[in-house]
């Protein structure tokens, strides 16, 4: 069954997404999934913000307002500002995950942040395993400090990305990989 589900999951977008609105107890659920993601020394880095109905709609505002007015105007792109604007449309939640950096400095960071991409890893598999929709964004300012200071995080801390969540009534695309795994596993015996 996880094998089957590995191998369906697909990421949808916000646009692919119908309106239809998640109860907060399966979000609740599909997070206590990501909960369980592996990580040294039980540090359990991973944090999330849940903003759902009116609050979602106003972040994607803020953020795109945030993304125009601290995105130099060569690097800035209309069309991802707009994105921006309108990707709580057709989304239920959106789902801010990010690192809470742990004291213990034996514990490398990079660690950290491949604990919290393992538990996004896990809400998405859930997502999936219900036959629902869910879009992994590093786009807008995920990686700009101006998003960490918006949301109150401190200096240490690292936003991993916005997960947008809902239903789509769209059939999933057939995956694919373009690079053989003859040329990503080197056996050595």
């Amino acid at each position: 069954m996880i094998d089957s589900i590995i191998r369906q999951r697909r990421t949808i977008k916000p646009a692919q997404m119908n309106g239809k609105v998640i109860p907060d107890d399966m979000i609740s659920q599909l997070l206590e999934l990501a909960d369980w993601a592996p990580n040294h020394g039980r540090t359990e880095p991973w944090r999330f913000i849940v903003y759902a109905g009116d609050k979602m709609v106003s972040f994607c505002e803020e953020h795109a307002q945030l993304y125009k007015e601290n995105t130099p105007a060569e690097k800035f792109k209309t069309t991802s500002y707009n994105n921006l604007v309108h990707a709580s449309e057709g989304a239920s939640h959106l789902v801010i995950a990010y690192m809470k950096r742990g004291a213990n400095p034996n514990i490398p960071e990079m660690e950290e942040v491949a604990a919290v991409s393992a538990a996004i890893q896990n809400l998405l598999l859930g997502v999936a395993g219900h036959g629902l929709a869910g879009f992994w964004s590093t786009s807008g300012l995920v990686h700009n400090e101006v998003l960490k200071e918006y949301l109150g995080l401190q200096q240490e801390d690292k936003v991993l990305g916005i997960i947008y969540l809902g239903i789509s009534d769209d059939p999933l695309k057939e995956g694919k990989r373009i690079i053989p795994m003859s040329e990503k596993v080197k056996w050595i015996k």
